[in-house]
């Protein structure tokens, strides 16, 4: 339980200095924004990545889907 104290300690500190200076309230809000692009930039490349088997199966059946309904108008303006 004694951790507790150490992480109050740590929280209260930063919570202080963001309380009085204006400049590291800002820095840390910068840094939380930069950590926050970085993350979804991950996270987009990592689902839209054409390496991935996950997104060669969205591909296809986004490709598979598009064609029945292609297939289907093309076979209505025939008729």
């Amino acid at each position: 339980m004694e951790y507790y104290y150490f992480w109050f300690f740590v929280c209260s500190i930063f919570v202080y200095f963001i309380a009085t200076d204006e400049s590291i309230a800002k820095a840390i809000y910068y840094a939380t924004t930069i950590l926050k692009n970085k993350y979804l930039i991950f996270q987009w490349w990592l689902v839209y990545n054409p390496k991935t088997p996950w997104a060669k199966y969205s591909m296809h059946r986004r490709s598979m889907k598009l064609a029945k309904e292609l297939m289907k108008d093309l076979e209505s303006k025939s008729k």
